[in-house]
């Protein structure tokens, strides 16, 4: 499954935010727990425009964290309310715009708009590819019994199961160990 460069692109980025958060973080922390982290975290997207680097902007940024988090497990109707939300409420007006080494791609906010905002219009714009091509179902959250990571499946047959190799690695351990106890 391909979707548009800018669109697996803020997928991508939805998913490395996303697994930042306590439950799904390789460490059990909060990996964007300061201004810092979340500095780092910009430098791996291309994110242009205003950039706070405050404590409010980090705040606005967990809360959007949360609300994507949310989105991602959505039936693909209750996605289209959301996704429909999440443009109303930044007035978003989608333009093409080519800057740096990016081709033409859609924005739909000001350079100027906060953050958040930005990144919640760029969730909102990538899941529209994905709600029109009925393809919800490549948006997971990881089978391991004990990870809640999102991940993204790009594969051709559409059967990824884990965020990681580190938990289908464990899992699969895990299914080994059953077995042989088993006896099979």
């Amino acid at each position: 499954m391909r979707f548009a460069p800018d669109t697996e692109e803020s997928l991508a980025f939805v998913v490395a935010l996303c697994n930042t958060d306590p439950a799904a973080s390789r460490t059990g922390e909060d990996e964007l727990g300061t201004v810092a982290q979340l500095q780092v975290l910009l430098g791996e997207f291309h994110y242009s425009g205003r950039i706070d680097g405050d404590e409010a902007e980090l705040r606005d940024v967990h809360r959007t964290r949360a609300l994507l988090r949310r989105v991602w497990s959505l039936g693909r109707d209750d996605a289209v309310e959301a996704v429909n939300k999440m443009l109303r409420d930044a007035k978003a007006l989608p333009h093409l715009v080519r800057h740096d080494d990016l081709d033409w791609h859609m924005h739909a906010t000001e350079p100027s708009s906060p953050l958040a905002e930005r990144m919640r219009v760029e969730a909102a714009l990538a899941l529209i590819d994905v709600i029109r091509m009925n393809e919800t179902d490549r948006l997971r959250v990881c089978a391991a019994d004990d990870c809640e990571g999102l991940l993204l499946d790009l594969s051709r047959n559409g059967l990824k199961r884990f965020c990681s190799v580190r938990c289908g690695n464990r899992m699969n351990m895990i299914a080994f160990r059953e077995r042989k106890a088993d006896g099979r």
